[in-house]
């Protein structure tokens, strides 16, 4: 039995690892490991990132509540606040303002050999992740739990059938990529 349950997490680390390439890969070719592209889309020239991130998003919504509603996955979300999302937005905001990368594109560039990400990006992954780690019991007490709203779902919140909510969604964001893509954007 112990053994069963080792082969099988070890094979999810295994998928895990491949998926994880597979979409560096895709990053790396969809040219979102470029500081000129991230800069341009946060100067509102060039939406590339905000592309392949709707479409992420698109696929990710789609894929995972296909999964859930076949039973072949559950949902675990973690418990949310507004302070831990206006904290998080912030330092990653920061961090993907000052350096050109957020996590993802991070990696992604690291793997290509861009030292600016390989020193700077991993380098202020871990002096964040540290001040982070030294600052949280403090705010845990004060900043994290204000605005609690618990492990909710949106179609928790509004009580309804997963697929009311992801249908809409997912028609509004493609109508969005076909209007970025008329004004060639």
């Amino acid at each position: 039995m112990l053994s069963s349950l080792h082969a099988r997490k070890s094979l999810q680390l295994v998928i895990g690892l491949a998926i994880g390439f597979g979409f560096g890969f895709l990053l790396q070719k969809g040219n979102v490991t470029e500081y000129d592209v991230i800069i341009n889309q946060l100067l509102f020239r060039d939406f590339t990132v905000v592309k392949i991130m709707v479409t992420a998003m698109i696929t990710g919504m789609i894929g995972v509540h296909l999964l859930r509603s076949s039973g072949l996955a559950t949902l675990h979300p973690k418990p949310g606040s507004i302070g831990m999302t206006v904290l998080g937005g912030l330092i990653f905001g920061v961090g993907f303002a000052v350096l050109g990368y957020c996590p993802g594109t991070i990696a992604a560039a690291v793997g290509q050999g861009k030292m600016d990400a390989a020193l700077g990006g991993v380098g202020g992954i871990i002096v964040g992740a540290g001040l982070f780690a030294h600052l949280y019991p403090c705010l845990a007490r004060t900043v994290l739990p204000k605005g609690d709203f618990g492990p909710l779902t949106l179609p928790e919140l509004f009580k309804v059938n997963p697929w009311v909510l992801i249908i809409p969604l997912v028609s509004v964001l493609i109508g969005l990529l076909v209007l970025l893509e008329s004004y060639g954007l």
